[in-house]
């Protein structure tokens, strides 16, 4: 159960009231997962969506390695919720099951390509020192180049905010999950 109690129009500030309606609107009333959160305050909300936009929909970056990159963030900071969201997303945008399962088991992976294997070493390295070595920022900026990786750190900064969102909230998974959970 959520640390805090579902949002209210009358639980919302006066001066976020307007940005809450319009953003009720849009999303038919229904804030699942970070947006149960972040709605709180509806200006976070607005400004966060138009940076996901961007990420999902503007990005270089091809889809499989966007999932991937989500998932490698889910994965280092034990986010139930959007490792459920997106496994099946990573599988459905070319993810092998062995990578995903393994992913999420934390065993050894299989085979990657070069793009997939720079991915995960750039996101494991970030997440797991705040730095990243030479040696793995050269060989991620050799295939993505200087916007794929304001992207790339973007995106994995952006899910690292909604992942911190969820697990400080204590937001739970919903009723249909579609994956295993991951081992924590």
């Amino acid at each position: 159960m959520a640390r805090i109690p579902a949002v209210t129009v009358e639980s919302i500030p006066q001066d976020q009231k307007a940005i809450f309606n319009e953003i009720s609107q849009q999303r038919g009333g229904a804030f699942p997962g970070p947006i149960s959160v972040m709605i709180n305050v509806p200006e976070v909300a607005k400004r966060g969506a138009h940076l996901s936009e961007y990420l999902r929909r503007g990005s270089t970056l091809p889809s499989k390695l966007q999932e991937l990159a989500m998932l490698t963030t889910a994965r280092e900071l034990d986010c139930q919720f959007i490792w459920n969201a997106h496994a099946a997303f990573g599988r459905q945008s070319g993810l092998s099951d062995e990578l995903v399962n393994n992913l999420r088991d934390k065993k050894d992976l299989p085979t990657l390509s070069a793009e997939e294997s720079a991915v995960i070493e750039y996101g494991r390295e970030l997440f797991r020192t705040r730095k990243v070595s030479q040696a793995n920022y050269d060989a991620a900026f050799s295939l993505f180049g200087v916007r794929g990786m304001v992207e790339l750190t973007n995106l994995m900064g952006y899910y690292s905010n909604l992942a911190f969102n969820i697990n400080a909230f204590d937001v739970g998974l919903p009723d249909n999950i579609t994956e295993l959970p991951l081992p924590v």
